[in-house]
């Protein structure tokens, strides 16, 4: 048994496994396909059956990914005793390096699984884009060139919960692509992508120390403050261009993830620095899912 702060947990226990998955970020695998589906819904061409199915896909390669970056970031000795942000399984002893391995591979086979069923409504390209998934959810923390630690990781959002989710999740459906998905896909990967600045701004020297070299580390936490309130304020703005193809009502619904993010970002900058800033990784964690729901009724009523 391994004790760590507030924390008892059995190594390999079922506990550590859901510790490990990390419930908190599954919303950002939830909300691109609420949107894709959302869209898809206000075309009239809606269909349960694959949009639960990209659901099931997108929350499986969220676990993968994070037991994943968990094992990995374990390896690269990056989640030390001093680290800010919620506890990793493998450097805490919860999970053995053995037994996530196995977890990795049952997760992906059955993410794999869910993807094939989607083969039926979008064709068999559908498997390119999943190896692509599968792949990339590598290349973020493993190999000789982890993407995330050359500051790669905020267009990894963009294209992986912002182009691919919402885009394939109305493929499926609709057997098209539209301005409106590719405007929908941009903002919700813009939005996504400030709970990685928060994770980064917070960590921005440990990870600078482990060699990790993220856009803030880069270019410094004054940028890392503006990157977060930018990337709300452009979302917030792009949620407008709704208005030219008569979705009104999804600006006006859109509206009170601005002054979230903005009360959010406010307290972000007050804060600046510790683990004080897990507070900010929980409110942001919830301005995203506003965004994404109020968005969604608004195109749907619309």
């Amino acid at each position: 048994m391994t004790k760590n702060d507030s924390y008892f947990v059995r190594c390999d226990s079922p506990k550590a496994w859901i510790l490990a998955a990390r419930p908190k970020t599954l919303t950002g695998a939830a909300v691109p396909v609420i949107i894709g589906s959302s869209l898809a819904y206000s075309d009239g061409l809606f269909c349960l059956r694959p949009a639960l199915a990209c659901l099931l896909f997108a929350l499986l390669m969220q676990i993968a990914a994070n037991f994943i970056n968990d094992l990995f970031d374990c390896i690269h000795g990056s989640d030390k005793e001093d680290r800010l942000g919620p506890r990793r399984a493998c450097a805490q002893g919860w999970i053995s390096l053995k037994a996530m391995k196995k977890g990795i591979a049952i997760t992906l086979v059955a993410a794999c699984l869910a993807g094939l069923t989607l083969i039926a409504y979008g064709g068999w390209s559908l498997i390119a884009i999943g190896a692509v998934c599968v792949l990339f959810a590598f290349f973020y923390t493993a190999g000789p060139y982890p993407l995330s630690y050359h500051g790669w990781g905020d267009v990894l959002v963009l294209v992986f919960f912002g182009f691919v989710p919402v885009g394939g999740t109305y493929y499926v459906q609709t057997l098209s692509y539209t301005a409106p998905v590719a405007l929908a896909s941009l903002a919700c990967g813009l939005v996504i992508d400030t709970l990685l600045v928060v994770n980064n701004f917070r960590d921005r020297e440990s990870d600078a120390r482990d060699g990790k070299k993220t856009i803030i580390v880069r270019i410094g936490g004054r940028f890392g403050e503006c990157f977060y309130l930018v990337l709300g304020l452009v979302a917030a703005v792009l949620g407008f261009g709704f208005a030219i193809s008569g979705s009104c009502l999804a600006v006006v619904l859109s509206l009170p993830y601005l002054i979230a993010h903005f009360l959010t970002w406010r307290k972000m900058v007050r804060i600046h620095e510790g683990r004080a800033l897990n507070s900010v990784l929980g409110e942001t964690s919830r301005n995203m899912f506003l965004f994404g729901i109020l968005l969604s009724i608004g195109l749907v009523l619309s």
